[in-house]
C-alpha cells in the first residue's frame, strides 16, 4: 500500500471511531544521487566565500557575507533562496536582507522576510530581450521611474533588520533626491545631473544609528533607480534574490555592463548563484553553440569583482501531450543540452556546478514530486510549490554548508 493509501486508510479509522487524527506532515523526499560530489562539481572554486563564512562563524566579520543569486521565476519566488537565507542566516547569523529590485515587480511579489508597498511607483522589467544592444538596466533586470509624489515602504522581520540602506540610481534632466525615514531617522540621498546632461549612474548609501525594520522612502524630482539592498553591518550572512519570470541567460548577458559593474562593486558579494535555464531548454530550436556563447558572456559581466560563481544546472521540467514515459510527459530535449553547457563552461572557466537535476531525482522527478501526497511541484511540472522550493532550497543549503564543512576538515578545524 502506498504511503498516501496508508494515509487515507488512518484517516477513514479515526473518522469511524469518532476521533480526530492529527494533521501530520508527510517526511521530505531524499535528495537524488547527483553527477557531481556531494552535489557541487568544481568545489575548489568557492573557497573565497568559505573563508568569508569562517570569518562570519567566528564573529571577526566586518560586514556580512553576500550571497547574490540572480535568475528566472525559480528566483523570483524567493521560496528557494528564502530557504538558503534562512539556514545560513541561522548557522552564520543575519546580515540583512540584502538587494531588493527598486519597487514592486509584478502582481503578487512577495519576498521573504519583507513587505514591499508602492503608491505611484512605477516598474519594469525587460526580459527576452532578442536584439544586439544591451537592454539598459542593470542586475535587477528592471527599473523604476519615480518623481515628486511617489512612495515606497519597506517592512522587514525582526531578523531582517537593517541599518544601512544602499540604492542605485540617476536624476534625469535636473538634480533629485530621495528621503529615506527609518524611526526617528531621516536620511537624505541626493543623485545629480552631470553638466554634459549625460546621465550618470551612482550608488549612494545611507546609515543609521540604530537598527531598523521600516522604512519609507520618497523622491524629490525624477529620478530612475536600478535596486536597493538593507544591510546590517555585522558578521552574518544576507543573500539577495534577483530573478525576472521569463528571464534567460541572453536576458543577463544583454543587461547594462557599466551598472552591473558599478552595482557588483558597491554590493560586495561573496558568492554570485546563476538560476537559469528552464525557459532556454522549453524554448524551440535552440542552439548550443549561441546559448554557449551567452553564458560565457554572462560570466564575464558578472565576475568583474572576481567573486565566486556557481551554476545551478537547469532542473527537470516536462511537457505534457507527449505521450512520453513520465506520466504521459517528456522533458524537453533541450532542457539536457543546456544543462551538459552549463557543466561543461563550468568546468572550462572555474566556477562550480550544482547539479540540481539530479538533487531532484532525475528523469521524471518532476512527475515524482508533483504526484506526492503533498506536491512539490505544481501541475504544470516545471515550477516548485511553496513547500517544494523550500525543500529545494534546504538540499541546495545542505550541499553548500555540508562543502564549507568538509573544507574546515581538511584544515583541521572543528565545528
Amino acid at each position: 500500500m502506498s504511503l498516501g493509501a496508508v494515509g487515507a486508510a488512518v484517516l477513514m479509522l479515526g473518522m469511524q471511531s469518532g476521533t480526530e487524527v492529527p494533521y501530520a506532515p508527510m517526511p521530505a523526499p531524499a535528495p537524488g544521487a547527483p553527477v557531481c560530489p556531494e552535489g557541487i562539481c568544481g568545489v575548489e572554486a568557492l573557497e573565497g566565500v568559505f573563508e568569508a563564512l569562517r570569518t562570519a562563524e567566528i564573529g571577526q566579520g566586518e560586514r556580512p557575507v553576500h550571497i547574490l543569486q540572480i535568475g528566472d521565476s525559480h528566483t523570483a519566488g524567493d521560496r528557494i533562496t528564502g530557504a538558503l537565507r534562512a539556514r545560513m542566516q541561522a548557522r552564520f547569523g543575519a546580515g540583512g536582507r540584502g538587494v531588493l529590485p527598486p519597487g514592486v515587480p509584478y502582481a503578487g511579489y512577495g519576498p521573504m522576510q519583507v513587505e514591499v508597498t508602492a503608491r505611484d511607483w512605477p516598474m519594469r522589467t525587460d526580459v527576452l530581450a532578442r536584439g544586439v544592444m544591451p537592454i539598459g538596466v542593470g542586475l535587477s533586470g528592471g527599473e523604476a521611474d519615480v518623481r515628486d509624489g511617489a512612495t515606497m515602504t519597506i517592512t522587514a522581520e525582526s531578523n531582517g533588520a537593517f541599518d544601512q540602506v544602499q540604492i542605485c540610481g540617476e536624476a534625469w534632466q535636473a538634480d533629485g533626491e530621495l528621503t529615506l525615514t527609518a524611526g526617528a531617522e531621516t536620511q537624505t540621498m541626493g543623485f545629480a545631473v552631470r553638466e554634459d546632461e549625460v546621465w550618470q549612474p551612482e550608488c549612494q548609501t545611507a546609515t543609521f544609528d540604530k537598527p531598523q525594520t521600516q522604512i519609507d522612502i520618497r523622491p524629490t524630482g525624477r529620478l530612475k533607480l536600478y535596486d536597493l539592498r538593507l544591510t546590517r553591518r555585522a558578521a552574518g550572512v544576507q543573500v539577495s534574490n534577483l530573478g525576472v519570470v521569463g528571464a534567460t541567460m541572453q536576458d543577463l548577458a544583454l543587461r547594462d555592463s557599466s551598472i552591473a559593474w558599478l552595482e557588483l562593486a558597491a554590493w560586495m558579494p561573496d558568492l554570485i548563484i546563476l538560476a537559469f535555464g528552464v525557459n532556454e531548454g522549453f524554448a524551440p530550436n535552440l542552439d548550443p553553440r549561441e546559448y554557449e556563447l551567452w553564458l560565457r558572456q554572462a560570466l564575464m559581466v558578472v565576475r568583474s569583482m572576481d567573486a565566486p560563481v556557481l551554476i545551478l544546472g537547469a532542473p527537470e521540467g516536462l511537457k505534457p501531450g507527449t505521450g512520453g514515459p513520465c506520466g504521459g510527459r517528456s522533458a524537453p530535449e533541450a532542457l539536457a543540452v543546456v544543462r551538459d553547457v552549463q557543466r561543461r563552461v563550468a568546468g572550462e572557466t572555474g566556477v562550480a556546478f550544482w547539479d540540481w537535476y539530479g538533487r531532484m531525482g532525475g528523469d521524471c522527478s518532476a512527475e515524482r514530486l508533483a504526484t506526492l501526497p503533498e506536491p512539490y511541484m505544481r501541475p504544470d511540472r516545471v515550477h516548485f510549490t511553496s513547500i517544494g522550493a523550500e525543500w529545494s532550497g534546504g538540499v541546495l543549503s545542505e550541499d553548500l554548508i555540508g562543502a564549507y564543512d568538509r573544507w574546515k576538515a581538511a584544515k583541521g578545524e572543528a565545528d
